[in-house]
C-alpha cells in the first residue's frame, strides 16, 4: 500500500523538500502548480452503499447498473456519479486509486502521478516534473537538462551522438568499451556507428567484407543463407564444399534463415 501510494502521489510533484536542485523561480512554480491542483482538482472517494434514489444507475466507467445497496463509490467533485470499487481507477494507468485518493480533469479520474504529467513533462532521471522553460526529448522521453548524461560516465549528452542501454542514455565511448559486441569476422567491437546483423545470438559488422559467405565472400545482407556451427554460407553447395568431411548427422540441426539487419541497429 505504502508503495502504491508513494507511485500514485509522489511526494515530489508537491513538496519542494523533496526536490532538491530546484531553482528559486522553480520552487515557485511547483508551489503554485501544487497548489492549484489541490484546489481544483483534488478528491478523495467514498465508499457506501447506493442510495436508493440511485437505483439502477450506470457505472461511470463500465456502465453496469449499480442497484440499490450495492457497494459503490462516490466522488464528491464529480456530481451524483457512481463507480463499482474495482472501476474507481486512473483513467491512465488503471491502476485502483489507493485511499481512494484521485485527481479530476474533464470528468475523468487519474492518480496524482498522471495527472500532474497532462500539464508538466517528468524526468525519466530524477522523476521530478520539468518546470524549466528548456528540456531534452529523446526516445519518447524527457530530461532536465543536467540530467541528460550517460549512465556511466556521468558526461553530459545534450548535442552528443548516444545510444539508449537499458532505457537509459550512454556515450558512445562507454558503449563502445563496455557493451558492444564483438564481429564473428573480425574481432573488433561493433560501435554506435556500426549497421549490425545477428543470426543466432552472434553478431556481425553488416558490411560486406564481415558478413558473407565463408567459402565464396558472397554478402549475405538481405539474402538466405545456410549456417553451420556458427559459420555462414550463402549455399548448399559452398557449406558442403567448406564442411566436405562433415558427417549427415551433424548437419541434421542446420537450418537456413533470411538474414536481416539486427533491430538494434
Amino acid at each position: 500500500r505504502t508503495r502504491a501510494l508513494l507511485q500514485q502521489l509522489p511526494p515530489q510533484d508537491c513538496d519542494e523538500r523533496y526536490c532538491p536542485g530546484l531553482a528559486e523561480e522553480e520552487k515557485r512554480q511547483l508551489r503554485a502548480f501544487s497548489a492549484r491542483r489541490r484546489r481544483e482538482a483534488l478528491g478523495q472517494g467514498l465508499a457506501c452503499p447506493v442510495p436508493g434514489p440511485c437505483h439502477g444507475c450506470p457505472c461511470k466507467k463500465c456502465g453496469r447498473k449499480l442497484n440499490k445497496g450495492d457497494p459503490g463509490i462516490s466522488a464528491s467533485r464529480l456530481g451524483e456519479q457512481f463507480w463499482h470499487p474495482s472501476c474507481f481507477s486512473c483513467h491512465f494507468c488503471h491502476q485502483p486509486l489507493v485511499d481512494l485518493i484521485y485527481f479530476q480533469q474533464d470528468g475523468r479520474i487519474y492518480c496524482g502521478r498522471h495527472h500532474a504529467e497532462l500539464f508538466r513533462p517528468r524526468c525519466a532521471s530524477c522523476d521530478q516534473l520539468i518546470f524549466m522553460e528548456e528540456c531534452i526529448e529523446a526516445e519518447g522521453r524527457r530530461w532536465h537538462l543536467e540530467h541528460f548524461c550517460c549512465l556511466e560516465c556521468d558526461v553530459p549528452l545534450r548535442g552528443q551522438r548516444y545510444v539508449m542501454k537499458s532505457g537509459r542514455p550512454c556515450c558512445r565511448g562507454c558503449f563502445e568499451s563496455l557493451f558492444a559486441e564483438p564481429c564473428q569476422a573480425c574481432g573488433d567491437p561493433i560501435g554506435a556507428d556500426s549497421e549490425e546483423a545477428t543470426h543466432q545470438g552472434l553478431h556481425w559488422h553488416a558490411r560486406a567484407a564481415c558478413f558473407c559467405c565463408c567459402l565464396c565472400r558472397k554478402p549475405l545482407r538481405g539474402q538466405p543463407l545456410i549456417s553451420r556451427r556458427g559459420r555462414l554460407f550463402c549455399s548448399e553447395t559452398c557449406s558442403l564444399g567448406r564442411d566436405a568431411s562433415s558427417t549427415a548427422s551433424s548437419d541434421s540441426s542446420d537450418s537456413a534463415f533470411a538474414s536481416a539487419p539486427s533491430p538494434d541497429s
